[in-house]
């Protein structure tokens, strides 16, 4: 194949997804919610009573939102505990969007994308560059296939 070269890069593109997206989720969206105090966390918890019938607790569950979002945002920048924020992540992002298509309010888009993306790194791992790799902790410096080459 004409790009196959580009094949060598694959850790530097999940790098740059992982930095971009986990920034952006981290400083956009998390330090709004964590910032926000007990009545927006009340507000963003109150989707699990929408979505799953949960209506205990609803500040509780907004912070916890919040962290998922801002530190988890962060650790996935950082390729650290990358799968376990990656769940967190995921299960936020899933809530969110079926708040916003199970009540009208709002686009799901957002957090759709944001699931999409947290998924497909959950199976590919945060890659060579990350802390997880260097301590040998899910990245893909463990996972080389037989032959391949080391970057």
């Amino acid at each position: 194949m004409v790009l196959q070269f580009l094949d060598r890069y694959r850790n530097l593109g999940l790098l740059i997804l992982r930095v971009g997206a986990g920034l952006y989720i981290a400083l956009a969206h998390g330090w709004g919610k964590i910032t926000g105090g007990p009545e927006a966390w009340t507000q963003v918890g109150g989707a699990l009573e929408t979505v799953l019938g949960i209506g205990v607790l609803p500040a509780f569950w907004g912070f916890m939102a919040a962290v998922a979002e801002f530190v988890g945002g962060l650790l996935v920048a950082a390729g650290l505990l990358t799968r376990p924020a990656l769940g967190l992540l995921i299960a936020t992002m899933g809530t969110a969007a079926a708040m916003h298509l199970t009540t009208g309010q709002g686009n799901p888009e957002r957090a759709l994308i944001y699931g999409l993306v947290w998924l497909a790194l959950f199976f590919t791992g945060p890659g060579r560059y990350s802390f997880d790799a260097q301590f040998g902790a899910g990245g893909s410096r463990s996972r080389r296939p037989r032959g391949a080459a080391r970057l």
